[in-house]
């Protein structure tokens, strides 16, 4: 073993910087908390105003004891403003049209276009949430002359629920009604309402509340039927009052097909005038029943529909943002869905394609990429603080089967004694170099200059290989084209939820992905853990660059656009250890996801290039951005949809929906673990990685991204290893082999003390 010091890198001191104690970073949970009131915000609004209307639910009545007779024997107008509750009736003859749950852009058009023509006024119950989304016919309905009465915003069953809701539906109404129509109401039918004398207990605390917040309720005491639609002449029956009695008659302007509705209504309005009845609105009519001449003391006239106070159209304008926000909102989301679907799908058919195209290719007979590559090979190990795992993975490395192996440890500074468990093993085709702390790629580009070899494996610390990996990595360099091979790393401890996550993820990632980038000729990522590298094309491109976080990522991509042919190698196998706390899993992600986004930017203008460095940023750059960054900031909405669902529409839909993505995912994964002979087993866990491990990977791509969008430069931060990957035995495969009993005993000498930067 031989052990050089190199100089520190100019501009890097000479002692390794510190760790600091708080390991995550405090915008991590400031990006949690926005995304959460981001999209919770407008998700509540749009849960409660898309509350499903269900049309004249049936109300069993209940006991009546507490209800006043007042109340039972008195008409469908009920008082109760002050202590003594009263009610009233139409003067006979006299008939009030009401329609229940618009306005709706369909029907309330064409039910006022007969009022029109029949020179009739009517009172419309409208639903708060209809009118925030149809503001215009609300104006409309007030501009011909009718009246405007509450229906609440949602349409709930109001005596399901607690007071303050109760006021939150009336108070919303009336200001989604001062919005549009620049009004006030003071009439209120409850829903699923029928008449006076089917108010029970249950219901008489519902009515006293609205009339202490001022307002006369409306019940009927006709009621056309037209929600079940028996037909017009069966809604004409219905809707005509017997005795020539007066009467407040109940029909709807929305909440399914409304046409025969639209229908009894021009023959009713007719027939009743030939028969002596007057039309009027509830208030007029009441103001009527109120007169001297209509049986009752004369009073100050009801008014109908006064104009709303300046601040009250100004709330209802701040309701209306509130709503048009929560449904633009909604509106994203679904597409957004449909685009995740589509793309999730194109993907896993693009994967399955060409994947399968590769493996069936690789796999024939016939098939070859030259003459057995023998030539000698320098493998480069940069270490920092790695000393609880870099005594196996240089023994894996240096106890390799290809012909001739050197193995360049270069220690980045470590503070943790990994330079003198690298020198105890005492290997002697193993040297070591020692370096100040100045990064990653520093270390690497050391190693280069240090290498004897054309041929150069890269290889992380806390990696092992397979006795064969190296020999069977560097086969593709016998085509001369191959500038680059990209080995099969899997995940070497897979004992917790976390890790076992991360086991589907790198077999689906390297196994598929890679055989579809190296389809399309545009290989994205060598991964530092395992990759091959020929001298020359290092450095053609100038080496390892220090510019991105994502060093592995940006030398791969120069490569494709300097010309090298990229490839993968799926018999090479390494095993490294995947972070097993969420904190060490989230600073691993955020380097990679940040430093992929680096690369992206740095290398953008192969997209408008000419020949190989255009053909890798036409076809790579897009699939990077679409699958890489784009897809996976989406996957959520999937999640969100079916969460949302799921607690406001009905589990069927969205769980199937839900079910069918996971299930193209799964049909990935098979395929994946299939073509890669891994046990079926840990897919048992994918739904919830789909679920859980998948919002964690979204969140810290949003913040690389944010950080991206902002211009901060992050530093390259050590993950904390704790050993615990190991090699797993390979079928044919000699994997706990020791160092070849000829090693050229003089294979690490002459190494110079001082190694300059490539």
């Amino acid at each position: 073993m031989s052990t050089a010091m190199l100089p520190a890198p100019p501009g890097q001191p000479g002692t390794p910087p510190k760790l600091r104690r708080r390991v995550l970073p405090r915008p991590r949970t400031v990006v949690i908390a926005l995304l959460l009131l981001a999209f919770a915000s407008p998700l509540a609004v749009a849960a409660y105003t898309n509350s499903q209307l269900t049309p004249d639910m049936v109300h069993e009545v209940g006991d009546q004891d507490r209800v006043p007779e007042a109340v039972h024997d008195g008409g469908p107008i009920i008082n109760a403003t002050g202590q003594q509750p009263r009610s009233y009736r139409l003067p006979p003859k006299t008939i009030a049209l009401t329609f229940d749950d618009g306005p709706d852009p369909s029907w309330t058009p064409r039910v006022l276009d007969v009022l029109r023509r029949q020179g009739v006024k009517g009172t419309f119950f409208v639903i708060g949430s209809h009118v925030v989304r149809h503001p215009a016919l609300a104006r409309a309905v007030v501009a011909g002359g009718h009246e405007l009465g509450l229906h609440t915003f949602t349409h709930p069953d109001l005596s399901t629920l607690p007071a303050w809701r109760r006021r939150m539906e009336y108070s919303q109404t009336q200001m989604a009604i001062a919005n549009a129509a620049g009004v006030k109401a003071s009439l209120l039918r409850f829903p699923y309402s029928s008449e006076a004398q089917a108010v029970d207990n249950a219901d008489w605390p519902v009515l006293r509340q609205a009339g202490g917040l001022g307002y006369l309720v409306v019940m009927e005491d006709t009621d056309s039927q037209d929600w079940s639609r028996p037909g017009v002449d069966a809604i004409l029956r219905n809707m005509t009052p017997p005795d020539d009695r007066g009467a407040i008659i109940l029909m709807h302007d929305a909440g399914g097909d409304r046409s025969q509705t639209v229908a009894a209504l021009d023959r009713f309005i007719p027939a009743m005038k030939a028969r002596g009845y007057r039309f009027t609105t509830v208030t007029e009519g009441l103001n009527l029943a109120l007169s001297p001449g209509g049986g009752a003391t004369a009073r100050q006239p009801v008014a109908e529909n006064p104009a709303a106070s300046p601040a009250e159209r100004r709330r209802g304008a701040s309701l209306v943002q509130a709503v048009r926000l929560a449904d633009a909102t909604i509106l994203v989301l679904k597409v957004l869905f449909l685009v995740v679907g589509l793309l999730t799908i194109a993907r896993s058919l693009l994967l399955l394609v060409l994947a399968g195209h590769h493996a069936r290719r690789r796999r024939a007979p016939d098939w070859s990429w030259g003459p057995p590559v023998t030539a000698p090979v320098s493998v480069i190990v940069p270490a920092y603080n790695e000393h609880k795992g870099i005594a196996p993975a240089v023994r894996s490395l240096a106890g390799g089967d290809h012909p001739e192996i050197e193995v360049i440890v270069v220690d980045d500074g470590s503070t943790d004694g990994t330079a003198e468990i690298v020198e105890g093993l005492d290997l002697p085709n193993v040297r070591l170099l020692r370096q100040h702390n100045g990064g990653k790629a520093h270390a690497l580009n050391a190693g280069l200059a240090a290498a004897r070899h054309d041929l150069i494996v890269m290889v992380d610390a806390d990696t092992q290989v397979a006795a064969d990996s190296i020999r069977t990595l560097v086969q593709p360099m016998a085509d001369p084209a191959v500038g680059a091979v990209a080995g099969n790393v899997k995940v070497g401890n897979r004992r917790s939820l976390i890790a076992r996550f991360q086991h589907i993820e790198y077999v689906i990632g390297f196994n598929l992905d890679r055989r579809l980038y190296e389809v399309l000729r545009c290989m994205p990522t060598v991964p530092g853990a395992l990759g091959a590298f020929r001298r020359g094309a290092l450095a053609g491109v100038g080496g390892m660059s220090d510019d991105t976080l994502a060093e592995d990522t940006d030398v791969t991509m120069a490569l494709g656009r300097a010309g090298w042919k990229v490839v993968y190698e799926e018999q090479a196998y390494a095993w490294t250890e995947a972070p097993v706390a969420l904190e060490q899993l989230w600073r691993q992600r955020y380097r990679w996801s940040y430093g992929t986004m680096q690369a992206m930017w740095k290398h953008r203008r192969a997209l408008w290039e000419r020949g190989a460095s255009g053909r890798f940023g036409r076809r790579g750059l897009p699939l990077l951005a679409v699958y890489g960054v784009l897809l996976p900031l989406l996957g959520p909405v999937i999640d969100l949809m079916a969460v949302y669902g799921l607690l406001f529409f009905g589990w069927g839909p969205a769980a199937g929906a839900w079910l069918a993505m996971l299930a193209v995912q799964l049909l990935t994964a098979l395929v994946a673990f299939r073509l890669d002979r891994e046990p079926l087993r840990p897919l048992l866990v994918m739904p919830l990685q789909q679920f859980a491990y998948r919002q964690v990977m979204y969140l810290v791509l949003v913040q690389s991204a944010l950080t991206a969008l902002t211009g901060v430069r992050l530093r390259w931060q050590k993950l904390l290893r704790t050993g615990d990957a190991t090699l797993p035995p390979q079928p044919g495969r000699d994997a706990g082999r020791e160092v070849p009993a000829k090693v050229d005993a003089e294979a690490g000498s002459g190494v110079s003390q001082e190694v300059s930067r490539t």
